[in-house]
C-alpha cells in the first residue's frame, strides 16, 4: 500500500483542465473555498479505488461542504455521481436540523451515528476509508459511520432520494476524490491518501 501526501498540485477543478484560481486558494499550506467565487469542486488529477484519505478541516460558522469519493466527470456536478461525506457546521446551517443532511451523513441517505457539535471555526480530523463496498466516515478519530454501498437498504434509499436520476451514483469502482465548494469558505490541510 502507497502513503503520500495530497498538494495543491494534485488537485484541479471539476471538468477543468487546472486548478481554479478563482474559487479556490492555497493559504499557509491549506486549501481555502473563496466563498465569493464560483463554486467549482476540487477533485484529484487521479483516480483512486479504494484508499484511506486523512485530512484536517474547518469551517465557518454556518459553513457547509463536503469530501466526495468515486466522482466521475461525465456528468455536471460531482455529486451526480460521487457519495458525499458531508461536513457541516450543524447548529448554524439549515441542513443541520435534518439528520441525513447533518455533519458525518452520507449526504441524503444515511445519518451519522453521533451528533456533531462545535464545528464552526476550529479544524477539526477527518477520515475517510473506502475499500471495496465498505465506506467508514470519521470525525476527530471517532467513527461517526460506516455503511456498505451494495447493501440492499442503501439501494432502497438511493432510489426514494434525488440520486435516483443518475445511475452512475455510487456505482462507480474507481474515481476521483473531490472537496466540495458549498458557496462558503472551507479549508482543507494536511491531506494524505493511503491507496
Amino acid at each position: 500500500m502507497a502513503e503520500r501526501e495530497l498538494t495543491a498540485a494534485d488537485w484541479r477543478g471539476y471538468s477543468e483542465a487546472q486548478f481554479p484560481q478563482g474559487s479556490w486558494s492555497l493559504d499557509d499550506h491549506s486549501l481555502r473555498a473563496l466563498a465569493a467565487g464560483p463554486p467549482v469542486d476540487l477533485i484529484t488529477r487521479e483516480r483512486f479505488r479504494d484508499f484511506t484519505l486523512h485530512f484536517e478541516w474547518r469551517l465557518p460558522r454556518g459553513g457547509n461542504s463536503g469530501v466526495l469519493y468515486r466522482v466521475g466527470e461525465e456528468l455536471e456536478h460531482s455529486w451526480q455521481s460521487g457519495p458525499e461525506m458531508q461536513l457541516l457546521d450543524d447548529e448554524h446551517h439549515q441542513d443541520g436540523a435534518n439528520a441525513l443532511t447533518s455533519c458525518g451523513a452520507l449526504y441524503g441517505l444515511i445519518a451519522p451515528w453521533h451528533d456533531q457539535r462545535d464545528i464552526a471555526n476550529a479544524y477539526h480530523g477527518g477520515r475517510l476509508v473506502v475499500l471495496g463496498g465498505r465506506v467508514e466516515h470519521w470525525i476527530d478519530d471517532t467513527q461517526v459511520l460506516g455503511y456498505d454501498l451494495g447493501s440492499e437498504e442503501l439501494r432502497e434509499r438511493i432510489a426514494r432520494s434525488k440520486f435516483r436520476e443518475w445511475p452512475q451514483f455510487a456505482r462507480l469502482d474507481e474515481g476521483h476524490i473531490a472537496l466540495q465548494h458549498h458557496g462558503t469558505e472551507a479549508w482543507f490541510r494536511r491531506l494524505r491518501i493511503e491507496y
